[in-house]
């Protein structure tokens, strides 16, 4: 086995090993575009498509949007209630792949002259997706037309009492499906188990990229019978700051189709057009053009704040407004409610890590607490798969005796297929979501045996993931090798994201100059090379684990390899390049 720096058990118990090609930085014929190539290579782009993927267009990769079941249908009858000037309420989900999805549907439908409402359900109050009761009376509220965005595709029962109401819905969706569709006008999504090949490849995107894809064929159909022969077609391309952002805070893959939406939605963004999108990076305190990793760790969780912690619609309303005081007003909110639920996470976090001990010999980590907050149960589920290496459920049990969960899983393991089968098997209530995750709810004295139905059905997934378990090295790199310019031609390679992995490198050997604690048990580290070379590295959260205690209690003599991602601190007034430590190893 062909070990990188023959580390075959490093400080997190992980060996080290070559993605992909294998090829590493040391040879003495080593170019930044040489890195380049094999960074794109080993990430799965075919060398014949290298220039397209560094260089991703919407018209590069966008596929015709009919190939999708019911698309056409759902167009003609969003077309007919443009130029009818029907009432139509998009219902959409309280995270951030639904707020840009209902935000990007109306802003659409706004410049086509149809003034849309948006429903955005309560997470304590209605729980997830359309209830038949929100549908029924909206209909009696007057909407000639609902569509769902980012929840519907299980909504069996609610859209079957819409339609015995008279209520037509349409549901867009990305969520798994069952062999059965429930009855709607029409039902959009990639991961409908009928869909053709062409179609079912792009089951990665998330419900905003379907809710774009739906507005280029709404707008083909309107021109189509000339409804822009007096007026200025929408500017479809200027909606792609709403597409990046709902598709990096879902996780959705970056390949394909989504590494162009997110590449030209970052530039979109950068214009800041988007009134609400700019008041919420002056109060993500961001003081350049954002860049991937923004949306995923400083925008997205401002918007979700709002449907977590506080009122369910705020982000629908901060990504519509004009006014730039109103956006303002919910941006400075949401950054409050924000840093309510990074405490309120913090206390769930604490209590169902105490409870990990009780987990060691389970294939899925299943924690259920009295009084935990819903709105966090899905980060929480999150840091527990990071902690464990394994597919993580945490749920929030209320007075009734009634818990609503959320479930993150890891490569390899398809959680949401698991839950709708758990679903099918009579010990859920409600349950659905995507390989990587789910939700549900479930009745507190079934919790047990729905622990024991997933670890029973997972646990050779599990283990085939954790056997092929590595630190896997995109390159080695000496001290002096980790520079501006590097980080530079590494950068060219993205937008990174789930798929599409950020490089991740080894530099080194080096020796520790001077480390300390940070901030939330962050560890900070100063470390130089033999060469010469010196830079920072940051290990997050990491102070009582034994990758921070080991750099910590070193000692000045002792020499490592540290594996991270390179990163541009731009803080100071030259940029220097650092590492975001992942992993260690003691150099011989």
């Amino acid at each position: 086995m062909n070990y990188v720096c023959d580390i075959e058990r490093s400080l997190t118990g992980q060996p080290w090993r070559w993605r992909g090609t294998g090829a590493d930085a040391r040879g003495g014929d080593f170019r930044p575009d040489n890195m380049l190539t094999q960074l794109m290579i080993a990430r799965g782009c075919p060398r014949d498509a290298l220039a397209a993927h560094l260089s991703p267009s919407i018209t590069g990769f966008l596929p015709d949007p009919s190939i999708f079941r019911d698309m056409t249908k759902a167009a003609e009858r969003i077309a007919d209630a443009v130029i009818g000037q029907q009432r139509v309420t998009i219902f959409g989900d309280y995270d951030v792949d639904g707020a840009t999805s209902a935000a990007l549907l109306i802003r659409f439908l706004g410049q086509l002259g149809l003034v849309a409402d948006a429903y955005i359900p309560d997470r304590l109050m209605e729980g997830y997706g359309p209830s038949g009761e929100a549908l029924v009376r909206l209909g009696n509220e007057g909407a000639d037309l609902v569509v769902t965005v980012d929840c519907g595709a299980m909504a069996y029962d609610a859209l079957a009492e819409a339609k015995a109401a008279g209520v037509e819905v349409i549901v867009v969706d990305h969520h798994k499906c069952g062999a059965e569709l429930p009855t709607a006008l029409a039902l959009v999504n990639p991961n409908r188990l009928d869909e053709c090949d062409e179609a079912a490849d792009h089951g990665h995107l998330a419900a905003v990229g379907i809710a774009f894809l739906l507005a280029v064929e709404i707008r083909r159909i309107l021109s189509q019978r000339g409804y822009f022969a007096q007026r200025a077609k929408p500017a479809l391309l200027d909606l792609l700051d709403l597409v990046a952002l709902g598709t990096v805070a879902d996780v959705a893959q970056l390949k394909g189709l989504n590494r162009a939406f997110v590449a030209q939605g970052l530039k979109v963004m950068a214009a800041r057009r988007n009134i609400g999108l700019s008041a919420l990076i002056d109060a993500s305190r961001l003081t350049r053009a954002p860049i991937c990793s923004d949306l995923g760790f400083a925008l997205g969780p401002r918007i979700n704040a709002g449907g977590r912690v506080g009122k369910s619609d705020l982000g629908v309303r901060l990504l519509t407004t004009e006014d730039p005081n109103e956006a303002r007003d919910i941006a400075q909110t949401l950054d409050l409610l924000n840093e309510d639920r990074r405490a309120i996470e913090a206390a769930v976090q604490e209590a169902a890590e105490d409870m990990l001990p009780g987990q060691h010999n389970r294939s899925v980590a299943l924690l259920a607490g009295e009084g935990w907050h819903p709105g966090v149960i899905g980060i929480v589920a999150g840091r527990i798969k990071e902690k464990t290496g394994k597919p993580a459920i945490v749920v929030a049990v209320d007075e009734h005796g009634t818990g609503k969960g959320s479930g993150r899983s890891v490569s390899g393991v398809d959680l949401g297929a698991a839950i709708i089968a758990a679903k099918d098997h009579g010990l859920l209530v409600a349950g659905g979501g995507h390989a990587m995750a789910a939700g549900l709810t479930v009745q507190a004295e079934r919790i047990g045996a729905l622990a024991e139905f997933l670890d029973e059905r997972l646990a050779a997934d599990v283990a085939r993931a954790g056997d092929g378990r590595a630190m896997l090295i995109d390159a080695l790199l000496s001290p002096r090798g980790l520079s501006p310019e590097f980080v530079g031609a590494v950068e060219r390679g993205g937008p990174y994201g789930m798929g599409w992995p950020a490089p991740r490198v080894v530099a080194g050997p080096v020796r520790i100059v001077k480390c300390d604690i940070v901030g939330n048990g962050h560890v900070r580290a100063i470390v130089t090379g033999d060469d010469g070379g010196r830079f920072k590295a940051m290990a997050f959260r990491a102070a009582d684990s034994t990758l921070g205690q080991t750099l910590l209690h070193g000692g000045p003599n002792a020499k490592y390899w540290l594996a991270g991602r390179v990163k541009l601190d731009d803080w100071g007034a030259r940029p220097a390049a650092e590492l975001h430590l992942e992993d260690a190893a003691v150099a011989a």
